[in-house]
């Protein structure tokens, strides 16, 4: 499954936080028309260190695949940042 929205939320002790959604499924569509060039770039950068392209292929969408579930936490001086995957 890929992932669908992300979601930020930044806290802060002197105001309060907001919680931001991205519709990340909007992302796929450049991606869909820049598929071409990135795949022969891809292409040549495996030629180049001698890695299978098919490999390569299968652990970026295997990488892809694994971000829903993704939550990230970060605190520092009394602020935090929250981000997650849905």
């Amino acid at each position: 499954m890929t992932p669908n929205i992300a979601v930020i939320r930044i806290e802060s002790p002197h105001w309060r936080g907001f919680g931001l959604w991205i519709p990340l499924f909007l992302l796929w569509i450049p991606l869909i028309l820049l598929s071409p060039i990135i795949l022969l770039v891809l292409l040549g950068v495996c030629i180049g260190f001698r890695v299978s392209f098919l490999r390569t292929i299968r652990v970026c969408w295997d990488i892809v695949c694994s971000l829903p579930g993704t939550d990230v936490r970060v605190c520092a001086d009394r602020s935090k940042v929250l981000v997650r995957v849905l």
